[in-house]
């Protein structure tokens, strides 16, 4: 297998990568809650992984720097790309700063930087809960 340079790669790679993870996690998190039917757990998950939960957890990330410098230069590039997909129930900025959020977590798990992943999905899990 080639090795490719994580740091390199492009930002829609990385929220797709980003988009498995975060799903997981939170999947996850739902059934040792005690979810276990399949509509409940679809439908509670849609309030952490929407592009719209998404787009207001980096958001509010952004406002209270709870990314890194490097961090927010990811977030920017998986924003920033040019996707060749519509955005499915929700409009184009908010796509895009769901794609940012997506990239962030798909670059720290390639990193394997499990715990900085770990602590950003934790936080956003507390934050859905809250609202």
């Amino acid at each position: 297998m080639t090795k490719v340079d994580v740091k390199l790669i492009n930002g829609v790679a990385l929220a797709f990568e980003g988009d498995a993870v975060y799903s997981m996690y939170v999947r996850r998190h739902l059934i040792f809650q005690g979810q276990t039917k399949p509509s409940q757990l679809h439908h509670k998950a849609t309030r952490y992984v929407s592009a719209k939960a998404q787009a207001m957890l980096v958001s509010q990330m952004l406002d209270e720097n709870l990314l890194t410098e490097e961090e927010e230069i990811i977030y920017k590039r998986g924003r920033n790309a040019s996707t060749h997909t519509k955005a499915k129930n929700t409009d184009i900025i908010t796509y895009k700063m769901s794609t940012g959020f997506e990239a962030v977590l798909g670059y720290l798990h390639m990193l394997e930087r499990h715990d900085r992943l770990e602590e950003l999905i934790a936080w956003c899990i507390e934050r859905v809960e809250m609202e």
